[in-house]
């Protein structure tokens, strides 16, 4: 599959992107994952992009399409791929279109997760990550608590709420989400490509999405 999955924070991209990865075998594509691996290896795109990190700057469009395009071009990609989170304007969108049109990718489809306010808040406001850097397992109290310790029980270093995942900063999330990546959603459904999922549980969700494309076993 070639799909970009959209939703807002919390809306379980990046669990139902892994889902689907493990079902056919598509990769799994975050920016943030393209910036860290580009940052490790050192080439000169990962060092420029570092030099905008550490300064605390947002990396540029334009160097974020040249390393989608460097990653867009690795062999793993040509069993499919899934964006998850990406694009987030419709600045990226639009440079993005072109970027496939030259590779000559044709996307099967725009995943758009819709998840209700009060669900994203209660899923947000009670996850909690391990504060290992080299770990970052993420837990949520309710569903899949951590150890009765409060250390994660993976590497056994103390599980933490980050600081953009409380009820205030999640709601200024979503307000800067409506704001800049919201639009897409318009974008893509004149693109005549958008398909809007109800997305409540994960599982479901994928079994959704597979279904669409025809690939459920």
């Amino acid at each position: 599959m070639r799909i970009i999955l959209l939703g807002a924070p919390g809306a379980g991209k990046g669990t139902v992107a892994k889902l689907l990865s493990d079902a056919d075998g598509s990769v799994q594509i975050s920016t943030g994952d393209i910036l860290r691996a580009a940052v490790k290896e050192q080439s000169v795109l990962g060092r420029e992009a570092q030099g905008h990190m550490e300064r605390g700057d947002l990396v540029p469009d334009d160097l974020v399409m040249e390393l989608m395009e460097d990653r867009l071009k690795k062999d793993d990609c040509r069993a499919g791929f899934i964006l998850d989170g990406f694009p987030r304007t419709i600045t990226q969108a639009e440079a993005l279109k072109i970027l496939l049109d030259r590779l000559h990718i044709e996307l099967d489809f725009v995943a758009n997760l819709d998840v209700p306010r009060d669900v994203i808040l209660d899923r947000l406001t009670t996850r909690r990550t391990c504060s290992n850097p080299d770990c970052q397992e993420i837990y949520n109290i309710k569903s899949k608590p951590p150890g009765s310790d409060g250390k994660c029980s993976k590497c056994g270093f103390p599980v933490v709420q980050r600081a953009d995942e409380t009820e205030e900063a999640i709601t200024h999330r979503l307000l800067t989400y409506n704001e800049k990546t919201a639009p897409l959603i318009g974008y893509y459904d004149k693109e005549g490509i958008l398909k809007t999922f109800l997305s409540l549980e994960s599982g479901k969700t994928v079994e959704a999405i597979l279904d669409f494309l025809g690939k459920r076993q």
